[in-house]
């Protein structure tokens, strides 16, 4: 069974944690992971390009001229995308530009498969005791400085919304807040060290095996 070591919050080492297999365990699939990624980052993007329509284009409505005797095509507003200063057929909308889909079961396996590479790593620790701490930050950055952290960044993960463990952690430099329900591949490979608490395992579990602690 997968294991993590298991820390108190001055930085003791109290055992290990046991993993979910079907979580840390699972096959490293690295084109799928890199897959995931590119969805997560192309979803993000804010698209800038936006033509506006026939029907967006302000300006009298009037018909261009009389439906019959002039010998030209038949019209109606001088909006069509045919004339200068008329709507934009077909343009992009700002809305689909950069959006990706990939499928629930596609994004697990790419989630499982970047735990078990963070694991397989050594990349992952569990923090025990979390809930109680102060809603300080200099209480969370003497816990960090406790444990065999490098220095680059780290990602913190909590079983749920913890007012006090936010407000000690969020101002921390080099430290990312996550909930475990809301885990997603990016984070996991954009952080270097995962810390868990240990109460998020039995989350993870719960959220993505439909088993409850």
């Amino acid at each position: 069974m997968p294991k993590a070591d298991l820390y108190l919050m001055t930085g003791k080492k109290s055992g290990q944690l046991n993993l979910p297999k079907e979580i840390f365990g699972a096959p490293i699939n690295k084109q799928l992971m890199a897959q995931a990624v590119r969805v997560y980052l192309s979803n993000q993007r804010k698209a800038r390009a936006k033509t506006k329509t026939r029907g967006e284009v302000k300006g009298s409505r009037k018909k261009i001229w009389r439906q019959k005797g002039t010998g030209r095509a038949r019209h109606g507003d001088k909006y069509a995308p045919i004339f200068v200063g008329g709507g934009r057929a077909h343009g992009p909308t700002g809305e689909e530009n950069y959006k990706l889909k990939i499928s629930k079961p596609m994004k697990k396996k790419a989630l499982f498969s970047a735990l078990t590479s963070k694991l397989k790593a050594k990349e992952i620790i569990a923090i025990k005791g979390l809930t109680k701490i102060e809603p300080k930050t200099k209480a969370m950055a003497e816990m960090m400085a406790s444990l065999p952290l490098g220095k680059k960044k780290s990602l913190l993960v909590l079983p749920e919304i913890l007012e006090n463990v936010i407000r000690a952690g969020s101002n921390l430099t080099g430290i990312d807040l996550a909930q475990a329900n809301q885990l997603n591949t990016y984070q996991v490979l954009n952080h270097y060290q995962l810390i868990f608490m240990e109460e998020s395992i039995d989350k993870l579990k719960e959220t993505f095996l439909g088993k409850k602690a």
